[in-house]
């Protein structure tokens, strides 16, 4: 069953401050939202009679009777969401907070095209409703991650690398001819800062990094994603310093990725006589000590922290998070980190941190859940 949720004005603000956690009272709802006791009761009894509330047991006392405690309702709806890559993809269901269900990967190769990629991605929805999901709870919506930038005024993939046949095509569009429902289509990185950002309590300011098969970077600014007109954060095609010039799929020469990405360390040790077939693959040949390999990604760390020195004395953002397969690396961290400190300003660097993400691999679907939840409390 899909269905859009049934609320209207306040009722959505009430009903995402108890699904993000923030509120689990009529008291903490009151007190948070600014509304009367009176109005806010309404508002609650209206969202139980909706069957998107609860209401059970006792919270703990602040003075005075012990206040019953609110959740969400178990067949308040699902939301679904994806993260897809060059090769694979994670599918979850999430509850409305965000609380992951059931999460799978499975392979996934983009570049046989968004029709085909697509339609494998909403039979595979079908499929993981169908068999973990009551008959009862709606889906909310609909959430996907894509390895590109993504036009946040069309959801439409703009000018991406290694993804043949995607170029201005409408994905929400195609995923809403079988879904009507919000649908969010975000980058790949975008979603991985938002999720990432709810790991780091105190930080306002983040730029998250996602080292893999390519180069990509989402920014957090007061707690809130900054899109720009959709290539916010996208490091990947600066111009880095190199002896050997080697032209960019974007058609310009020497971007940081065709020198520090997974798919250019792949590419330099298949010179070198090293076959890998998976980024992850480089990550265990650093482990093993071959040389070829660990100088090569402490080569891509300074790269990228010749990048983010810039960018760290122009943002001052308060951490500096790598995630993505290539970050199990530790050479490419600590080259990072070593370059960022020594070249930026002291000022920037006084309070920053860089460290490896901590929000772990499902950090761009907890971020699409986020965002989507908001997208279908939207009026």
């Amino acid at each position: 069953m899909d269905q859009r949720l049934p609320v209207q004005g306040a009722q959505g603000d009430l009903l995402k401050l108890v699904a993000t956690g923030d509120a689990a009272s009529r008291a903490d709802l009151a007190r948070l939202s600014g509304l009367a006791a009176s109005s806010v009761s309404l508002r609650v009894e209206e969202l139980i009679e909706a069957g998107l509330l609860a209401e059970e047991g006792s919270g703990a006392s602040r003075g005075g009777r012990r206040p019953r405690r609110l959740r969400l309702s178990p067949t308040a709806g699902v939301l679904a969401v994806a993260d897809l890559g060059a090769h694979h993809a994670r599918l979850a269901l999430l509850d409305l907070s965000g609380e992951p269900l059931v999460v799978q990967e499975r392979p996934c190769d983009i570049a046989k095209g968004p029709e085909v990629t697509l339609d494998w991605l909403m039979a595979a929805f079908d499929d993981l409703l169908a068999e973990r999901v009551p008959p009862d709870v709606p889906l909310r919506g609909l959430g996907t991650g894509i390895p590109g930038p993504v036009d946040p005024a069309t959801s439409k993939v703009v000018t991406p690398s290694r993804m043949p046949g995607w170029n201005d095509f409408p994905v929400a569009e195609h995923l809403a001819t079988r879904y009507d429902l919000p649908i969010l289509v975000e980058n790949d990185a975008n979603l991985m800062a938002v999720g990432e950002a709810r790991a780091w309590p105190g930080s306002a300011n983040l730029m998250v990094l996602k080292t893999g098969t390519g180069i990509g970077c989402g920014v957090i600014v007061g707690g809130r994603l900054h899109r720009g007109r959709g290539a916010a954060g996208d490091i990947s095609h600066v111009r880095v310093r190199s002896d050997a010039s080697v032209v960019c799929a974007c058609g310009h020469t020497d971007c940081l990725e065709v020198h520090a990405s997974g798919a250019a360390l792949a590419s330099a040790l298949a010179q070198a006589g090293i076959d890998v077939t998976r980024t992850a693959d480089i990550v265990t040949l650093v482990s093993d000590a071959v040389p070829e390999a660990t100088s090569l990604v402490r080569a891509a760390g300074r790269r990228i922290g010749e990048v983010l020195t810039a960018l760290v004395n122009f943002f001052n953002p308060d951490v500096v998070a790598i995630g993505g397969s290539l970050s199990a690396a530790e050479p490419l961290i600590t080259s990072i980190r070593a370059t960022v400190y020594e070249r930026c300003l002291p000022l920037a660097t006084r309070d920053l941190e860089i460290a490896p993400a901590r929000a772990g691999r499902d950090a761009a679907l907890l971020g699409a859940g986020a965002l989507l939840l908001d997208a279908a409390l939207a009026p």
